[in-house]
């Protein structure tokens, strides 16, 4: 595709035909921020905000391809998932100080549930209707996978301490609830092993084994390439954007589940993953529909292995700062069993290095039996 700078009527209409559909709905960023200016009825604010989300993660996705094809799958999905899960730590630090910690746990599950098996799945779907099969690097996906087991236990043992030792686990309906100083301390030294695994990580994808997750990539002729500057501007500029909009959208997201009768918990677990990660939703699904699937992998795991390693433990930190009182890590019993779930089934697909696109029906069945049960909750 042209420079930016380069906007003549070919290049709009090439940006918005084909698989740049999204770039049709720029329209929808101003007007959220006009409803809001104006109070308008949370409804029509959140559905603004959510649909100007969506423009923004299809810039962020094409930034992130050009650095992928310059750098490897490691590196352009490092990225994508950093900007891709910044609307989601904003949203979850305004309900941190608005006191909604139950709404933050939710949104943090539905995050890995949604990268794992929604976007997972879809990416499957998509990039498996026309090829048998497509293939991925099994050693790079499964130490992914590892990562997110050992997430998994670090996240789990804190409300099974509350289970044994404390007064039980929290209610779907809940917002937030004081569990103890133990059960904060707990929860404040396990983020830190949390932080420190991530960082480890890190060190171990992009250093000492940046070979699994940086294989040579071929160049794709026909349009011209973004410099590495241009596509790290636009991942920033389509990182603010989207965390505008979020920004805008949390602020309707009670009225607006109240208007249209779902629960916060639902809200939180189903509606605000899956807009707060938008981006990698997006992206996902288009570099696996050009067989790219390293880089899908990459992208759905390694999103939710950081949101479990990194942004689950940084928010608990935060909140011993921001808000009436510590977030501690015990999650209820359905966000417990679906995490549990979602894990399992990471560290079995990741274990066999190829992919068909009845996989990924399956996936997206499974979280829709997921979904149904949060909306019952």
């Amino acid at each position: 595709m042209p420079a930016a700078d380069d906007m003549r009527p070919g290049v709009l209409r090439r940006l918005l035909g084909g698989g740049n559909w999204a770039y049709a709905l720029v329209p929808f960023i101003p007007i959220a921020v006009g409803l809001e200016l104006f109070h308008a009825s949370a409804v029509a604010i959140f559905a603004a905000s959510a649909l100007g989300i969506i423009p923004t993660a299809a810039l962020m996705g094409r930034a992130t391809e050009e650095l992928a094809d310059r750098a490897g799958p490691g590196i352009g999905g490092l990225l994508n998932v950093t900007f891709g899960n910044a609307p989601e730590l904003i949203i979850a630090l305004f309900a941190l100080g608005a006191g909604l910690q139950e709404v933050v746990k939710a949104s943090l599950v539905g995050s890995i549930l949604g990268n794992i098996l929604l976007v997972l799945g879809a990416a499957m779907v998509v990039g498996g209707r026309k090829r048998e099969r497509q293939y991925f690097n099994r050693t790079a996906a499964t130490a992914q996978a590892s990562m997110l087991l050992l997430a998994a236990a670090a996240l789990i043992m804190p409300a099974v301490y509350e289970l044994v030792e404390g007064r039980g686990l929290p209610s779907p309906t809940a917002e937030r609830i004081d569990y103890g100083p133990t059960v904060e301390q707990l929860s404040f030294a396990v983020a830190i092993v949390l932080i420190l695994s991530y960082v480890a990580g890190l060190v171990f994808s992009l250093r000492t084994h940046k070979d699994l997750f940086n294989p040579p990539s071929d160049d794709e002729a026909g349009h011209e390439v973004w410099s590495i500057r241009k596509s790290v501007v636009a991942l920033g500029v389509a990182g603010v954007a989207v965390a505008g909009m979020s920004e805008i959208l949390v602020g309707s997201i009670s009225e607006a589940a109240s208007s249209i009768g779902l629960s916060e918990f639902f809200i939180g677990v189903i509606v605000i993953a899956i807009v707060g990660n938008a981006a990698e939703h997006w992206v996902a699904v288009l570099v696996a529909s050009k067989d790219k699937m390293d880089l899908a992998v990459n992208i759905a795991i390694g999103s939710s292995a950081q949101i479990a390693l990194f942004a689950a433990p940084v928010l608990v930190l935060v909140s011993f700062v921001l808000g009436p009182s510590p977030m501690p890590l015990v999650f209820n019993g359905f966000e417990l069993a679906a995490v549990l779930i979602a894990v399992t089934i990471a560290i079995n697909v990741t274990n066999e290095g190829e992919s068909t696109w009845f996989e990924g029906v399956q996936l997206l069945a499974t979280y829709l039996v997921l979904a149904l049960a949060f909306l019952f909750a």
